[in-house]
């Protein structure tokens, strides 16, 4: 009857290794380190980026416990926090010899202690929070009014492309603030633009002012476009965020919406705050400029006499470039960019997408400089960088653009999340910023583990004492409950916070719930006149109903709060609805599991170890069945 066959018993095991085996991570703590990622997007940090840490380290005598190179780049882990800035100091002298034009990102890092044989099962350590780990906070404000004017601006261009493809005279056109005026000199071509605007710009609403021959169509966004155009500027800043947090190896950085025009960005772990500042506050533009091919003049660069109106780049591959300086287009009629492959050739390709008035543009460019080079340039922060330089070979129109040859697959991925999220949709400040230092996090960590160890010790004194062998067996299914929560958290790569701690403690908490119930329904079925054998058998089955119910009524509150909830409540959310399955489990299989190794294979049990249990009707004050 309380038997369980081999199987079951082979699953709580091996539930049981796996738990023990994510969970161990957790306790290694981390250790400090430095990153060297790159800071150009032509220039790749590979193997022999390694090996050129490595040898400044060694040079210098800097101890370190290991150097391993990542998709975030070069990661050296040292012992201290004093070898950790030697070691910055050193690196940053090596790999950044002009401090004005830096080609490599060296920032401060931690990273996990976990031995080798457990990074190799892939058990990591869970993510910790800003408030766990230390890091620091930015409140950023993004420019709406920029946002908007960026798209006027588009627009402008737009019009006058649509106007004169149709054959619609005006008199100029302009945007004045939110505004963009058409100017006609009669109102016969005013009602032809009004019609050909109608039709093809259905963001925009159009009203008719002037007279005389000062005519003007005044064109304005719809509140909807507006809207449309301020959402994308926010997730757009967001994206391009999250590609340059990734310099910084921060394992699980907050990005995330608050309110209608700002952005929050946590970075836990990160120690360099100056370094954060400055890769946020990038601002990155695209161009498009014509290489300059005239015989000898690229010579003549290279030898200090750069000719005029050009400037010396070095293009992907390490090779000198001459480009001129007149900019032929720019990134902001850029729409999209997607990697892909060449239809005739089958090699690694970008397609780009232009706006209207791009593609008019590049059809002239192209149609004008076939056989010749183009420069797709990257300027930030003053400094500008060739992307990829491709030969034209046809005119090209449409607005579709491709760009192949000499590109790998993953090269052509990185070009397209360039030409694609290089820059801002607008711009950005800073409002607010605040730095947690590692100490305050580790403090935090220290009251929320002994909170919850203190919470731990309380339950299992209570039970053990109140059940005596069943409330141990409960304290025993309870502490494999917690196990599995750790081990589910790690796994998952979840984040911890201190909301997350306040979880497990009332987790804890309400788990030990499904113990009491059963053990109290196996005392209820003593009274009854059950056996023990018996009295285990229906105890289980029938309090399990209740535990199920009374558990999805919980979760149910713990997803509604998962989806409507953000920041904080969510970490809180994810780590209650984890805990309730790990619960369920724990306290049912893993508890009966035991129970059953005890009492099932006992022919005959005369009695329970589950405390008090008074049968009704004794007259001297109830028996006690131990």
């Amino acid at each position: 009857m309380n038997r369980y066959p081999l199987w079951k018993y082979v699953i709580v095991a091996v539930a049981m290794l796996l738990g023990l085996v994510y969970t161990l991570p957790n306790f290694f703590g981390e250790s400090p380190a430095v990153q060297v990622s790159s800071a150009k997007a032509t220039l790749k940090v590979d193997d022999k980026t390694r090996e050129r840490v490595a040898s400044t380290l060694q040079a210098a005598g800097v101890e370190h416990s290991g150097i391993f190179l990542d998709s975030n780049g070069v990661k050296v882990r040292l012992r201290t926090t004093d070898s950790q800035l030697q070691a910055k100091d050193l690196l940053e002298k090596q790999f950044n010899p002009d401090a004005s034009n830096p080609q490599y990102v060296v920032a401060l890092n931690l990273l996990s202690s976990s031995p080798q044989w457990l990074s190799s099962l892939h058990a990591l350590p869970m993510y910790l929070g800003l408030d766990l780990r230390g890091g620091v906070h930015f409140l950023l404000q993004v420019d709406m009014k920029g946002a908007l004017t960026k798209r006027l601006d588009s627009i402008s261009g737009d019009l006058r492309s649509l106007l004169r493809d149709k054959t619609i005279r005006h008199a100029g056109i302009s945007r004045e603030g939110e505004r963009v005026i058409v100017r006609f000199r009669d109102s016969e071509a005013r009602s032809k633009g009004r019609m050909v605007l109608e039709d093809n710009q259905s963001d925009l609403l159009l009203a008719d002012q002037g007279e005389g021959e000062d005519l003007k169509l005044v064109a304005t966004l719809k509140p909807e476009a507006v809207k449309r155009i301020q959402e994308f500027a926010i997730r757009q800043n967001m994206t391009t965020l999250h590609n340059r947090i990734n310099e910084l190896g921060v394992a699980e950085p907050v990005i995330a919406q608050q309110g209608a025009d700002r952005i929050v960005v946590q970075l836990p772990g990160v120690q360099d705050t100056a370094k954060a500042k400055d890769i946020l506050g990038r601002t990155a533009t695209l161009e498009i400029r014509m290489v300059e091919e005239t015989a000898g003049a690229l010579e003549a660069a290279q030898a200090g006499q750069v000719p005029f109106g050009t400037e010396l780049y070095v293009e992907r591959g390490g090779m000198p470039l001459l480009v001129k300086k007149q900019v032929v287009l720019t990134g902001d009629r850029l729409t999209d960019a997607q990697p892909g492959f060449d239809n005739q050739t089958h090699e690694p390709a970008v397609h780009l997408t232009l706006d209207s008035a791009g593609a008019r543009i590049f059809k002239d460019i192209t149609r004008d400089n076939v056989g010749k080079r183009m420069a797709i340039v990257l300027i930030e922060k003053g400094k500008g960088e060739v992307v990829t330089a491709p030969v034209i070979r046809a005119e090209i129109g449409g607005g579709r653009v491709q760009i192949s040859g000499r590109m790998s697959t993953m090269e052509a991925n990185d070009t397209a999340l360039l030409l694609r999220a290089g820059s801002l949709a607008a711009p950005m400040e800073i409002i607010e910023e605040r730095t947690i230092g590692p100490s305050l996090g580790a403090d935090n960590i220290k009251k929320g583990f002994l909170s919850t160890m203190w919470g731990f010790a309380a339950i299992a004194t209570f039970m053990v004492a109140y059940y005596m062998l069943f409330g141990l067996v409960s304290v025993v299914a309870l502490a494999s409950n917690l196990l599995f929560l750790v081990a589910l958290l790690s796994l998952l790569q979840a984040t911890l916070t201190l909301p997350g701690i306040a979880a497990i403690a009332l987790t804890l908490g309400m788990a030990i719930d499904a113990n009491v119930l059963i053990n109290e329904r196996i005392r209820e079925e003593l009274r009854n006149g059950s056996t023990p054998q018996a009295a285990i058998h229906t105890g289980y089955e029938r309090a399990f109903g209740t535990i199920l119910d009374s558990n999805i009524t919980t979760l149910i509150a713990g997803i509604a709060l998962l989806i409507f909830g953000s920041g904080p409540v969510r970490g809180f959310a994810v780590v209650h609805c984890l805990g309730i399955l790990t619960s369920l489990f724990s306290a049912v299989v893993v508890s009966r599991a035991l129970i059953n190794l005890i009492y099932g294979r006992r022919r005959k049990v005369e009695s329970l170890a589950i405390g008090q249990v008074w049968k009704p009707g004794n007259s001297t004050g109830n028996v006690a069945v131990n």
